[in-house]
């Protein structure tokens, strides 16, 4: 038959011990043929007809790489491996406060192949622009991972011991506390701009563009007092600034004599930051819940929960029902706030 495949004598005897007959040797050897003559829609077809996933997945980090973040979602992504069975390949993606991940899932495949690190800069920014993706229905959330440690900062000469001192000098003293954070609208900015607008207490705030210069600033005394997130670390256990609060749930094991804002009396001011993973809207249910099964496992390893707390982070995990739901609280929240100090969208 025009296009089969010769079976040799050698075959055919090898058959005949296997006792195999000769219509089925003549059948295998035809579909051979074919597998070899239209080899890429064979594998294809039958990639389709096997569970999910079948190759690997590109999990986009949207910081540079060497961070803290970069650092402890390529442990997260090798200890997934074993449970998806495929590997899970880091792709840094930095710029635009580790926001380009919301249009790279926007214009990616639903299919659970490319997944992102969703940062709280991605709901903040849709709040603050106008960008051409929207986190609510861009972005399908599969699972929340943890969060950043925010403190309260001064310089160590400084006379303020706590930070009702620190409150109690700037309501005495009008427009005379002058405090920094990373940048108008970060989550740095709006925590302290709720603590104080509680206390009716008018500030000047000044803007750092990045970490490195306002630690060099606090720590100068050249302003009084800022707010902001791990960098904070090596100037506090060096002595050169003093912490006088944090903005998590719980006090922080590092520094356990140092009390949350939230036990100082503002129940809801827990800042975090806290992000997870999320994939291109329309992407199958049976996908997102396989990947949240499988990172939840990961994220409760020990070598994953050992890299957080390097950081001073620790899990803080939501299903995808639950983060989905946390993401519209904090831009409910934030919304308020933004519109407050004049920084809301038009139209948002």
């Amino acid at each position: 038959m025009k296009g089969q495949t010769p079976v040799s004598p050698a075959d055919f005897e090898r058959g005949k011990t296997l006792g195999i007959r000769r219509r089925d040797w003549l059948r295998c050897a035809t579909a051979s043929a074919v597998a070899t003559m239209g080899s890429v829609p064979f594998v294809n077809a039958l990639a389709e007809t096997r569970p999910w996933p079948t190759r690997p997945i590109e999990l986009i980090v949207p910081w540079p790489a060497g961070g803290a973040t970069d650092l402890t979602l390529r442990i997260l992504a090798e200890e997934v491996e074993p449970t998806l069975g495929q590997p899970v390949v880091v792709v840094n993606k930095p710029g635009v406060a580790g926001t380009l991940v919301a249009s790279e899932l926007k214009s990616a495949k639903p299919d659970g192949y490319t997944i992102g690190q969703i940062p709280a800069t991605v709901m903040r920014r849709w709040l603050m622009k106008d960008v051409p993706w929207d986190p609510l229905t861009d972005i399908e959330p599969i699972i929340q991972i943890s969060g950043v440690t925010f403190g309260i900062l001064v310089p160590a000469s400084s006379q303020w011991q706590s930070l009702p001192d620190m409150i109690a000098w700037a309501k005495a003293h009008p427009g005379e506390l002058i405090l920094g954070s990373t940048g108008v609208g970060t989550t740095a900015h709006l925590a302290m701009e709720e603590i104080l607008h509680a206390n009716e207490v008018d500030f000047v705030h000044v803007p750092y563009k990045g970490t490195s210069d306002q630690m060099l600033a606090i720590a100068s005394a050249q302003i009084m007092a800022g707010v902001n997130s791990n960098g904070f670390a090596p100037w506090v256990d060096q002595g050169k600034m003093r912490l006088l609060a944090v903005f998590t749930d719980t006090r922080i094991e590092r520094w356990k004599d140092v009390p949350t804002v939230k036990e100082l009396g503002y129940p809801k001011a827990v800042y975090t930051s806290p992000w997870g993973l999320g994939a291109p809207a329309g992407t199958p249910p049976a996908v997102i819940e396989k990947l949240h099964d499988a990172f939840r496992t990961a994220v409760q390893s020990k070598r994953h929960i050992e890299a957080l707390a390097r950081y001073d982070q620790s899990v803080n995990y939501l299903n995808a029902a639950d983060y989905r739901a946390a993401i519209r609280d904090q831009m409910d929240r934030e919304k308020r706030l933004l519109k407050r100090l004049g920084l809301l969208a038009e139209g948002k």
